[in-house]
C-alpha cells in the first residue's frame, strides 16, 4: 500500500513562491507517474501537472504552465512541485497522486482512476 504525504503549503502573498514536497511510501515509487490535483472550495478537483517515472516527461494545466515546474527525486522517494508568481486563484487543497498505468501526458484525464493519493496540503494566497 502506498502512502503519500504533503508539505510545504500554506499563506504567501499574491507573486511569492512555494514549494510543495510528496514523500512516497510503501511501493515501488520509480513505478508510478506521479502528479499534483488541486481542489478550490466550491470546485472540482482538477489536474495541476504531472511527471513522468524517470523524470524526464512532464505535463502542465495551462493555467500553471510557466509558472510551475514539478520535478521527482527517485532516489528520495519525493516528487516537488515549485510554484512561482502565485496568484489568489491558485489557492486550493493541492493533493500528490501515484498511478501505475498513467504516463505523464494522460495523468489529466484518469482523475477517477488514479490508484492513490495524499490527504492534501492548503495553499492560502492572498491579494
Amino acid at each position: 500500500q502506498v502512502q503519500l504525504v504533503e508539505s510545504g503549503g500554506g499563506l504567501v502573498q499574491a507573486g511569492g513562491s512555494l514549494r510543495l514536497s510528496c514523500a512516497s511510501s510503501g511501493g515501488t515509487f520509480r513505478s508510478y507517474t506521479m502528479g499534483w490535483f488541486r481542489q478550490a472550495p466550491g470546485k472540482e478537483r482538477e489536474f495541476v501537472a504531472s511527471v513522468s517515472r524517470n523524470g524526464g516527461n512532464t505535463a502542465y494545466a495551462d493555467s500553471v504552465k510557466g509558472r510551475f515546474t514539478i520535478s521527482r527525486d527517485n532516489a528520495k522517494n519525493t516528487v516537488y512541485l515549485q510554484m512561482n508568481s502565485l496568484k489568489p486563484e491558485d489557492t486550493a487543497v493541492y493533493y500528490c497522486a501515484a498511478d501505475l498505468i498513467s504516463t505523464a501526458q494522460t495523468m489529466s484525464g484518469r482523475l477517477s482512476g488514479i490508484n492513490y493519493w495524499g490527504k492534501g496540503t492548503l495553499v492560502t494566497i492572498s491579494s
